[in-house]
């Protein structure tokens, strides 16, 4: 299913479907603030299980995040850390980045079995962060990579759907996606780390 939904002004109707798959624990493709992402409720085992397929990973060596609405979802699902990290969070957030901090006892048990880290991103685009809200947890998300396309990412949600109509239970167009990802920072020593320059800026957050 391809949904349109207006970018800038996401109407709670469409928001509302989209919304209603993830519950009933569907694997959606949406857009952020960088490329498009396969995603899902942390909550569904079955469907983070059909993403890990799709992507052909295992669960254990996968590289996935937590798409939350805003900072107050940390608490829940990350043990705690310096006050430090949470002022350069809360100066980059929201925005392109994904901050790599320590996993708290509150992550769902499919993902426990994996490193003790998890990837926390508040994308700068309103559906991603509309549908969170709505859903009322994060989603557990990870980049929509085409090895076929130069850039490495496809941008048209059109051909995204083309692709995926049969893998994915609903794909969300909101426009044309980026082709740049987010920039990752680790946050789990003495001092921050650039793991990935993406589309994120570092020079004004350090």
């Amino acid at each position: 299913m391809l949904l349109r939904i207006h970018p800038d002004n996401p109407y709670p109707r469409e928001i509302s479907k989209a919304v209603a798959c993830l519950r009933e624990g569907g694997v959606i493709i949406f857009p952020t603030d960088t490329v498009y992402a396969l995603g899902c409720s942390i909550y569904s085992t079955r469907a983070v299980e059909k993403i890990c397929r799709i992507k052909g990973v295992k669960l254990e060596k996968a590289d996935f995040s937590f798409i939350c609405h805003d900072l107050s979802h940390l608490s829940d699902f990350t043990k705690q850390f310096d006050r430090s990290i949470y002022k350069l969070m809360n100066r980059a957030l929201p925005g392109p980045y994904t901050f790599i901090l320590p996993a708290g006892n509150k992550v769902p048990s499919v993902f426990r079995h994996r490193k003790k880290t998890i990837g926390i991103r508040v994308p700068g685009n309103n559906i991603a962060r509309t549908l969170v809200k709505e859903l009322g947890n994060p989603l557990m998300s990870t980049s929509v990579h085409d090895e076929d396309e130069i850039s490495g990412y496809t941008t048209d949600p059109t051909l995204i759907h083309e692709k995926y109509a049969k893998l994915a239970d609903m794909v969300i167009d909101g426009g044309m996606g980026d082709n740049e990802p987010s920039t990752v920072i680790d946050c789990t020593g003495a001092d921050p780390v650039i793991l990935r320059e993406g589309k994120g800026s570092t020079e004004s957050l350090f």
